[in-house]
């Protein structure tokens, strides 16, 4: 079967027979994959009672229906599983993480995602990572206070990964 090149939708051909059974195909797989939600991280076998619309990440070395389907997103249909391959940048909800996983070509991560910066309200609060900042030392005056204050403020950001 032909289909389109992201989600293998299925194409509905020109003098096709039974149009409807390749349309309503290509819906469940949209509706799969769109804004795509799973019960929780990778399972290495297929859950004992799926219920219709439930859907998983397929882990390693899968067993039985699942079986050859690594990676994948599986989704229990009422005609069975079906199953979508990821591509690059797929993101998927999961209800157990509470947290978004994203297929970055290899493997799935959990909660983390590639950003150039992070903005809320209109503004940035996090960029690009800035240069190690040296803790104070040295001066005529010792003012411990300060010092540990500013002490406390670079273990803060460095334990952020905000600097190095």
């Amino acid at each position: 079967m032909s289909g389109t090149a992201r989600f293998q939708l299925p194409f509905i051909l020109p003098g096709q027979a039974q149009k409807e059974v390749y349309h309503n195909e290509a819906l469940t797989r949209i509706d799969a994959a769109l804004h795509a939600a799973v019960e929780q991280g990778a399972l290495a076998s297929p859950p004992q009672a799926p219920q219709i619309g439930q859907s998983w990440i397929v882990a390693d070395s899968a067993t039985g229906d699942w079986s050859g389907k690594d990676h994948g997103l599986a989704t229990w249909t009422e005609g069975g599983w079906r199953f979508i391959a990821p591509s690059a940048g797929m993101m998927v909800w999961s209800k157990a993480q509470g947290l978004s996983l994203y297929w970055n070509g290899t493997g799935w991560s959990t909660g983390e995602l590639p950003v150039s910066r992070l903005m809320v309200g209109g503004q940035q609060v996090v960029g690009a990572r800035r240069p190690p900042v040296a803790s104070p030392s040295g001066g005529t005056t010792i003012d411990l206070e300060s010092r540990a204050a500013i002490d406390a403020i670079i273990a803060t950001l460095m334990s952020h990964g905000l600097i190095d």
